[in-house]
Order: C-alpha cells, then sequence, then structure tokens
C-alpha cells in the first residue's frame, strides 16, 4: 500500500511534458495502420468468405 502511495505522489510531482513532433506522426501512423488493415481485413473476408457475412 505504501509503495502505491508513494507511486501517486511521484506522479502529482511530474511536469507536463508536451508530445513531439515525431511522437505525434508515430501515434497519427499507427492509427491509420491500424484502420488501415481492419478495412483490408474486412474486404478480404468479404472476398474471401462471401457466404460468412
Amino acid at each position: 500500500m505504501a509503495e502505491e502511495t508513494k507511486l501517486s505522489e511521484e506522479i502529482k510531482k511530474m511536469e507536463y511534458e508536451p508530445l513531439l513532433p515525431a511522437e505525434i506522426q508515430l501515434i497519427r501512423w499507427s492509427i491509420g495502420i491500424g484502420a488501415g488493415g481492419l478495412i483490408f481485413l474486412y474486404w478480404l473476408s468479404q472476398v474471401l468468405f462471401p457466404g460468412g457475412h
């Protein structure tokens, strides 16, 4: 329990650090690749297994 208290205190002490432009770009690319992958896999399932939907 004491460790949890220390952790929460340390988190409260931390200063806000804005994301770097490179980090923002990586997040956007990750979301784009994930969404694109889902769309591609849905399309692929429609093509390969048309009776399953």
